[in-house]
């Protein structure tokens, strides 16, 4: 079937004629925003000079966007810079990091591999946290210990293209958790093959001895204490029937911020219908779109307004505070939320912000 969508459309109808019998939801519904840059400034193979260049711009642009936003706690919007550590280019490391400690964002762990295996796999992720350590950028755990959030270069977590490519490592979920990985957000990635059966959920997913383990897994849920496995935060997938291609075929709508399919008002409004939440806290909506940052095509002046005019509609349609209360936050305080509303925790999400992991 056209790009892969066998795969999860089956799930997608479910959903649609499950979501279409629920109650409505009680107010104000919690909209917990979260953008996941999985950045690759050195994109294309370029030096260091250009990697540089590209940075320096993105980062300017972004400060000038983000000051004129605000959500229903005042908080300018948080980006997450799912980093490469696979890439790591020491300039660029640390002018990330400075935009980090004015309050903007947070860093986390991106990695592309390739025909890797357990060992070497462990290797690359102990030196990205010792890297990410050494500035401050990681969190600490009630046990002091280091963690980290996840995003899979390819989307080929847990070794899930059908080719075997860009991975090779099937028990991935297991070395990510042993590491400290405390979520991966790598998801969606339809139209890739890489796409899994569970869509617009927040999981647990357990090795297997196969690859793609995390094809399923046990929704998170208020009560239901986790029962091992790597929590997976996935952001909206839907078919968008506004977008057509050939004037019949519905878009795939895969949360992504891009020049050529800009986050309008129609997009936004299809990523809150998807009400992805923890099993029984559905007035806490989790939204997680993702971008490719500091790439040419991110850099124009037409890709930031764009995402100018997305923040403006979300802080006008979903902020009013009787409805709906907007609340911006990075991947490490959206985990943070999840885990309260595991525990039965309400009222304002923003109280949890640091429920469990905390900035070093």
């Amino acid at each position: 079937m056209m790009k892969n969508t066998h795969i999860w459309l089956g799930t997608y109808i479910a959903q649609r004629l499950a979501r279409n019998k629920k109650r409505t939801l009680e107010s104000p519904t919690h909209i917990i925003f979260c953008a996941a840059d999985h950045f690759e400034p050195r994109w294309g193979n370029v030096d260091t000079q250009k990697e540089i260049k590209r940075v320096k711009e993105w980062l300017k642009k972004h400060f000038l966007l983000f000051i004129n936003h605000r959500d229903y706690n005042d908080r300018a919007p948080k980006h997450t810079f799912f980093y490469p550590i696979d890439e790591y280019t020491p300039e660029v490391f640390k002018r990330i990091t400075e935009f980090c400690e004015n309050g903007l964002g947070e860093m986390e762990i991106q990695l592309h591999h390739d025909n890797d295996n357990p060992g070497s796999l462990r290797q690359k992720l102990e030196r990205g946290k010792s890297i990410f350590d050494g500035c401050g950028m990681l969190a600490r755990d009630p046990d002091n210990r280091l963690r980290y959030g996840f995003v899979h270069g390819n989307w080929a977590l847990d070794n899930s293209r059908r080719d075997g490519r860009f991975c090779g490592v099937n028990n991935e979920l297991e070395i990510l958790s042993e590491t400290g990985c405390y979520a991966d957000f790598t998801l969606p990635s339809a139209p890739s093959d890489t796409q899994t059966r569970k869509i617009n959920r927040i999981y647990y997913a357990s090795d297997t001895p196969g690859p793609k383990s995390h094809n399923t897994g046990i929704d998170a849920e208020v009560g239901r204490a986790p029962n091992g496995g790597l929590m997976i935060i996935q952001g909206p997938l839907a078919l968008n029937w506004k977008r057509r291609k050939f004037g019949f075929l519905p878009h795939i709508e895969n949360g992504e911020l891009t020049l050529n399919n800009p986050p309008i008002p129609e997009r936004v409004d299809l990523w809150i219908e998807q009400a992805i939440c923890v099993k029984g806290r559905p007035e806490w909506i989790f939204v997680k779109v993702h971008t490719h940052g500091a790439q040419e095509k991110s850099l124009t002046d037409a890709y930031f307004k764009n995402l100018d005019a997305m923040y403006s509609y979300l802080e006008e349609r979903y902020n009013d505070g009787v409805n709906y209360k907007l609340n911006y936050v990075t991947a490490r305080e959206m985990f943070n939320i999840i885990k309260a509303a595991e525990d039965g925790r309400k009222g304002e999400p923003c109280e949890y912000r640091d429920y469990q992991l905390r900035k070093c």
